[in-house]
């Protein structure tokens, strides 16, 4: 990958769910399309995927926490992809709730002019829940591109996700990001602070 021309940047914000564990193939797609990828993962997250894999093959390190003082920040990206987004991370992002490093930057940057796309990866049990579908609306009306249903993720039996994690269909969160980028162009330069790092959402 080389640095010669700007490159769109990427975060791909990872949930605890049985596709991160080819979180690599994600990254690898996005890496062909020309993006700079950063990974944050939630806690659940970090025990799917070989972090220092990750770290080598995108150039960044894994974030999860908060920087300590002084330390580098990531950069502030042009997209934002959440997946694998569980039902969890869905609930408790739409609800405001900001306990884990991952959610704060989704609490923060769905505030922002930044296309965030999510490829969710819930059984059909717990997608008709009435709390998740709320979620799902509330967070579409903020702007938040959730491919769930025909033509996105479609969810699966209880119990048979195992069996679905290679066909788990990343490019289609990276095809919406695609096609968003082009829409936020006449934006770039109006959102504040879109030339400098990534500040932790409880920096202020």
């Amino acid at each position: 990958m080389t640095h010669d021309a700007p490159q769109r940047v990427l975060s791909v914000i990872v949930c605890g769910a049985g596709p991160a564990t080819a979180i690599g193939t994600f990254v690898k797609l996005a890496l062909d399309r020309n993006w700079t990828v950063q990974v944050i993962a939630t806690p659940a997250a970090l025990d799917f995927f070989d972090q220092a894999a990750i770290e080598q093959q995108t150039g960044n390190p894994v974030r999860s926490q908060y920087s300590k003082p002084g330390s580098p920040r990531s950069q502030i990206p042009d997209a934002i992809i959440v997946a694998p987004a569980t039902y969890n991370t869905i609930n408790k992002w739409a609800l405001g709730i900001s306990d884990t490093y991952a959610l704060g930057v989704l609490a923060e940057i769905t505030g922002l002019e930044v296309p965030i796309v999510v490829l969710p990866f819930v059984n059909s049990a717990l997608a008709s829940r009435s709390p998740f579908r709320h979620s799902v609306e509330s967070l579409r009306a903020e702007g938040v591109r959730i491919l769930l249903g025909p033509g996105g993720f479609e969810p699966h039996p209880p119990r048979s996700g195992g069996n679905l994690i290679d066909t788990y269909p990343w490019h289609l969160a990276l095809d919406e990001a695609d096609r968003l980028l082009p829409d936020r162009a006449a934006l770039l330069g109006k959102r504040p602070g879109s030339a400098g790092p990534l500040a932790d959402p409880r920096d202020g």
